[in-house]
């Protein structure tokens, strides 16, 4: 395997490609390298694995008389990925239900790893979706959107799966991807450098405690912009 791999991942690659074997019966981890370097080309590295999709996984063993079941599949994707080794596990949600933040806006982060903004909207292992007020910010919900990779068109499929966040902040996005989150009624916003996904949500509540007039809509308040306006109509009225 070391000659297909590039030096200074040969471990983490061995590693993440042993554990993915083990989770597919009767997957052999030398044909498993073939496959993924005849799909990701040589030499492979922890970069190339983690561009790995459902559907790439899909193509490998369609020609196999027992193709693994498509949960098997997931969970190998997820150790190609890299999720679960030698790093930390993702946060724990925590209980939420409607109306327990008044005043609040959904954030959904494109995630790779732990707590962190440093996901590319198409291709990120997790969307970490927050309830943001300006008192608080509680980590509500992880999203996988490893099976918005069997739709029609993915970016679609998961601009959907976010429908009920206002907010998304990913590392990067595509014009056309970005399009379809904004008609899911999305506002996304960028962040090149990415960073912990609370760094960006403390701004994010800087920016509540005096909001544009778009998002003091969602939070159900009146902009301060417009506040001494809404004043002189009822006193005028």
């Amino acid at each position: 395997m070391t000659q297909q791999v590039a030096q200074g991942h040969v471990k983490e690659v061995a590693e993440r490609i042993g554990l993915a074997a083990r989770s597919l019966p009767g997957c052999e981890i030398g044909k498993l390298v073939e496959g993924l370097v005849g799909k990701l080309g040589g030499p492979l590295t922890t970069e190339k694995l983690g561009s790995l999709t459902l559907k790439d996984l899909d193509q490998l063993f369609s020609a196999s008389r027992d193709a693994p079941q498509r949960e098997e599949m997931r969970q190998a994707l997820h150790y190609l990925w890299g999720e679960g080794i030698g790093a930390a596990p993702p946060p724990t949600p925590l209980p939420y239900a409607e109306g327990d933040m008044p005043q609040s806006v959904r954030l959904a982060v494109a995630s790779n790893t732990t707590e962190n903004l440093d996901g590319h909207f198409g291709s990120c292992k997790r969307f970490l979706v927050y309830q943001v007020s300006c008192q608080e910010a509680r980590l509500i919900e992880i999203r996988d959107p490893a099976p918005c990779v069997e739709a029609d068109d993915p970016n679609t499929a998961r601009a959907q799966m976010l429908a009920d966040c206002q907010l998304l902040y990913v590392q990067s996005i595509g014009g056309p991807a970005a399009a379809k989150v904004i008609r899911a009624g999305i506002h996304p916003v960028k962040f090149p450098q990415g960073g912990p996904a609370q760094t960006s949500i403390e701004r994010l509540q800087q920016t509540l405690q005096s909001p544009p007039p778009w998002l003091a809509r969602v939070m159900g308040v009146t902009a301060r912009s417009l506040s001494r306006y809404a004043t002189e109509e009822d006193e005028a009225a």
